[in-house]
């Protein structure tokens, strides 16, 4: 069963309560028995798979750099 976070109108306490899916979205307060709201939360984001990662993008762009040996090597083998 989920949890849900309910503020009451009259005295403002937020307190949680276990509800199924079909329980009506209000309840009575525990303090004050006035009637309480169902507080809504922003959902947190999780990013999953590569390019999320500082890790992920430094390899590409460690990939795409030129190597500052590789072109110390050519000019000295020119010479």
């Amino acid at each position: 069963m989920p949890t849900y976070q309910y503020q009451c109108h009259k005295c403002k306490t937020k307190f949680e309560i276990r509800q199924t899916f079909n329980d009506k979205s209000t309840a009575i307060c525990p303090l004050c028995h006035g009637n309480a709201g169902r507080l809504f939360s922003p959902v947190p984001i999780i990013f999953k798979g590569p390019g999320f990662y500082v890790t992920d993008c430094r390899i590409e762009t460690e990939r795409k750099k030129p190597d500052k040996a590789a072109k110390d090597d050519g000019n000295s083998q020119g010479r």
